[in-house]
């Protein structure tokens, strides 16, 4: 047998090597696991630096493009020019720059020189300065279009050049026109985050850093060819490029590494580093993210400490559970052997049942204490009496129970008397003393058994039995079961504290619940609150690319606004699937369940995407079906289209085919099959959460992330299933699983109506309408725009000036009304109190970036249009004629 203190020094050695264990996997483990996730976190944030800066490049890029076509730049490089030439020349670029501080433009004849600049009033003009060693200007001269980042010759600060040739009717360059943006504000921007980010050039050289000790290093050593073209350029001017130490110590998935840096010299050295690096698209350059592990190492030591609470915790356990065990097994035992000493005593006791009378006779005639030495060994109280209810015998331990008189006790004396006195000391309960004595009396006499637990004022608990002798008479013993009563009171105790401890889990992780549905519903409408302010601005914007194109009269200008058009469509798409995801997260999407026929459904879509298949040298092609299902229209359509669009997006070359096949006897899987590039399995799943892109779509083409977490969304918002399968090199199959639906329904419809055709625009001319927004740059769009197709607008402005013109007898044929005007005017409210000035109702158009469809129906039942920004030209145009050609047919009351 092993000895306790030996047992105790083991069990101390398991606990310590079992700690020791379990804080270096836990610890191992968090590490890893929290450095891929801060892996995939830097490099999400990369790609986000990413775009800002390929956003800030683009901001400027087709500034050039559209000087470049202009005939005075192009008339200015073919002739000397006068002074005064010149001076209109710097006023005019002077003023195409704008209020802007973070560019520059430049006019460069065919040999390199500055003819004019927007900086022509300072003290470092680039007037009549020779840039023709300069990369941009040979590039732009040779291939029309140049790039550029360095030092600049005469201003002495860095930048971003982007150059266009000008050229004349034969397509020879006559010149070049340039702009330097300057990237510091960009830099500055880069401080907000605690961590490092650069941008280095095809040189390896760290051009743009958010900390100064980084910039202008070397991340590869130059080569003799690299440091002539530097110095011929004059690329980096006179600055020091000074080398960059960095060790890298291990090597993580998704192109991160784990590194040390020796060179430069940091305030206080981090340790080991975390550096991403990703390319910027259409450039030549890598941006890089230097980020701190002190998060992971935090989490690895957490996770130390958690490894060891929780094995400390469970070996505990372990302990208590087997000396709860041993507890239970000593108490098992001390019972067993209660249990088999009070069988043995019982057993005793009714064998000498029948002597005992006699004993007691005997006891009496030589002694009148009636103490029986055959009781005393008992280790209960107890007492005999016979037929007459008179005192037989008894034990000394029957006597010390109820602290009896010696007096009291002797052979003959009436049980009545010493009921009496435990009466006086109050041992019979509440009530007539002589009642409860006669209750007990006649139950002695009734010879009935009993038993029964009996509590004394001094806590102590008594178990009493009785059972009537063969020939009169009864004997009672008093046994003491105070400790099991403990005992008891100990277990009830413990399961209630159980319970309380259970109860108070439950209300912790029911707030624990509510608070992360609180967090849920706050950040739902953040969200929603920020596309509906951003969709202001975009709206605005929208609406003067459609003014532009009408002063654009040749087609390379045309192009330009239809790129521009293009970007902002895309941003419009991307805020619309953000909005739709919110509104989704809170529950206000409206779903009709109806019964749908594929058919045309399909038809349509493949009318739609048919035309842009063809543009990518793509084949797309609807299979025929006549299934009816079960599901909501509208909805259904959008998670087609996005199939078709991502497989449009993604195919080079090849067929998409949409098609339906039988799933069971209930259901339909709608299928949309690509020739794509196919999708890894590690990726299936991810690609259906937010931001999740893959990198083989085309160039400026890839989207947001957003359409197949907007699919998933509406699958689960409809009950219907969403799966793909793919594999590698051959393509993917998306499909949605539809339940059937009842064919009848539909047929009982009829067919659809005939879309009516497009409304003439002449009631546009001559008619008159109010424009009444909130959002200065809105309200001018949308005035140019009616005021262009011929409609007069009295009155764009807000409420407040609406409100004042409002005269009896001025009021328009149309009011186009947002529906938030600020300051606590809300849109219908402002044009109820318009009509009672008016004294009449004109008809209603809302404008609004309000997705809501209790809005849109409210709309409806008034007889007013509806649009929701950001508002397209030529919807907003169509809606406006058939509104008007409505108020020809039923004037307004």
């Amino acid at each position: 047998m092993t000895p306790p203190r030996l047992r105790k020094l083991r069990t101390l050695l398991i606990l310590l090597a079992g700690t020791a264990a379990s804080m270096f996997a836990a610890s191992q483990w968090a590490w890893h696991r929290s450095l891929q996730a801060e892996n995939t976190s830097v490099q999400r944030q990369l790609a986000l630096y990413g775009q800002a800066l390929a956003q800030r490049i683009d901001r400027y890029r087709t500034l050039p493009e559209v000087l470049a076509l202009d005939t005075q730049l192009q008339e200015a490089l073919r002739r000397p020019l006068t002074a005064a030439e010149v001076e209109q020349l710097n006023r005019k670029l002077e003023q195409a720059n704008g209020a802007s501080q973070s560019s520059t433009l430049t006019l460069l004849n065919r040999d390199g020189w500055a003819v004019a600049a927007s900086n022509w009033r300072t003290a470092t003009s680039n007037v009549g300065v020779d840039y023709s060693f300069r990369p941009y200007v040979q590039q732009a001269l040779a291939q029309g279009l140049g790039s550029f980042y360095g030092i600049g010759v005469t201003t002495g600060q860095p930048g971003y050049f982007l150059s266009q040739a000008i050229r004349g009717p034969d397509g020879e360059p006559l010149g070049l026109v340039a702009i330097k943006i300057a990237l510091q504000e960009l830099e500055r921007e880069w401080l907000q985050t605690p961590d490092t980010v650069l941008a280095s050039d095809a040189h390896g050289v760290v051009f743009l850093a958010s900390q100064d000790a980084w910039r202008y290093r070397l991340l590869a050593p130059l080569s003799d060819t690299e440091r002539r073209e530097l110095n011929a350029t004059r690329q980096y001017a006179d600055q020091p490029l000074r080398p960059l130490d960095v060790r890298v110590d291990d090597q993580l998935a998704q192109g991160g590494r784990l590194v040390r840096v020796q060179t430069p010299d940091l305030p206080a050295p981090p340790g080991r580093l975390l550096w991403a690096s990703q390319p910027l698209p259409g450039t030549p350059w890598q941006l890089h993210l230097v980020h701190e592990t002190q998060g992971s190492l935090a989490d690895s030591r957490w996770a130390a400490a958690a490894g060891a609470g929780g094995w400390l915790a469970l070996s505990l356990l372990v302990l208590f559970a087997r000396q709860r065990q041993r507890l239970a097994a000593l108490r098992q035992r001390s019972r067993q052997e209660l249990e088999t000493v009070l069988r043995q005593h019982a057993q005793e006791l009714r064998t000498a049942q029948d002597g005992i009378v006699q004993a007691a006779q005997q006891a009496a005639q030589r002694t009148d204490t009636g103490l029986s030495r055959s009781l005393e060994h008992l280790p209960q109280g107890v007492v005999i009496i016979d037929a007459q209810l008179n005192l037989v015998a008894w034990n000394s331990r029957y006597v010390a129970l109820f602290r009896y008189p010696a007096d009291l006790m002797r052979v003959g004396q009436p049980i009545a008397d010493l009921l009496r006195h435990n009466a006086r000391r109050g041992l019979l309960g509440p009530g007539p003393v002589e009642d409860a004595i006669e209750r007990r009396l006649a139950h002695l006499r009734s010879g009935t058994p009993h038993l029964h637990e009996s509590a004394k004022d001094d806590g102590t608990v008594l178990e009493i039995r009785g059972n009537p002798l063969p020939e009169g008479g009864f004997v009672t013993s008093y046994a003491d079961i105070t400790s099991y009563k403990n005992a008891a009171r100990e277990l009830r105790s413990l399961a209630d504290a159980l319970e309380r401890r259970i109860a108070d889990r439950t209300r912790d992780l029911d707030a624990a619940r509510q608070e992360a549905e609180r967090a849920n519903r706050y950040k739902t409408r953040f969200v929603a609150a920020a596309v509906h302010d951003l969709l202001q601005p975009l709206n605005a914007a929208r609406m003067f690319t459609s003014l532009l194109r009408s002063h654009l009269h040749d087609d390379t200008g045309r192009r330009v606004a239809d790129s521009i058009d293009g970007a902002l469509a895309a941003q419009d798409a991307i805020l619309n699937s953000l909005l739709d995801i919110s509104r989704m997260e809170s529950g206000q999407l409206d779903v009709r369940i109806h019964d749908v026929a594929l058919g045309p459904l399909l038809q349509v879509l493949g009318h739609n995407f048919g035309v842009l298949a063809e543009q990518r040298g793509l084949q797309l092609s609807c299979v025929p079906t006549h299934h009816v299902v079960r599901t909501d229209e509208n909805l259904l359509r959008r998670i087609v289209q996005n199939f078709v669009s991502n497989a449009i997006r993604y195919t080079r070359h090849g067929r998409i085919v949409v098609g339906c096949r039988r799933d069971g006897p209930d259901h339909v899987r709608i299928e949309v099959h690509d020739q794509g590039p196919g999708i890894p399995e590690a990726l299936q799943k991810e690609i259906f959460e937010e931001f999740r892109r893959l990198d083989q779509g085309g160039d400026g083409d890839r989207g947001a992330g957003l359409g197949l977490a907007i699919v998933e969304r509406l699958g689960r918002l409809l009950g219907h299933a969403i799966g793909l399968r793919s594999q590698l090199g051959r393509g993917s199959v998306f499909w949605v699983r539809v339940p059937l639906g009842n064919p009848a329904a539909v047929s009982a419809l009829g067919p659809p109506p005939a879309s009516p055709e497009q409304a003439d625009d002449t009631p546009l001319h001559g008619s008159s309408a109010w424009v009444i927004k909130d959002d200065p740059q809105t309200r001018a769009a949308t005035q140019a725009l009616l005021q262009r197709w011929g409609c007069t607008v009295p009155l764009a402005g807000g409420a407040p000036e609406a409100l004042a013109q409002a005269q009896p007898g001025n009021a328009p044929q149309l009011v186009l009304l947002d529906v938030h005007l600020g300051a606590g005017h809300h849109g219908p409210e402002v044009y109820t109190e318009l009509c009672q000035r008016w004294g009449q109702a004109p008809a209603v158009i809302l404008v609004t970036a309000e997705r809501d469809a209790t809005l849109r129906r409210q709309a409806a039942e008034r007889g007013w249009g509806f649009l929701a920004k950001p508002v397209r030209a030529p919807a907003l145009r169509a809606l406006v004629s058939q509104t008007l050609l409505r108020l020809q047919e039923s004037p307004p009351s």
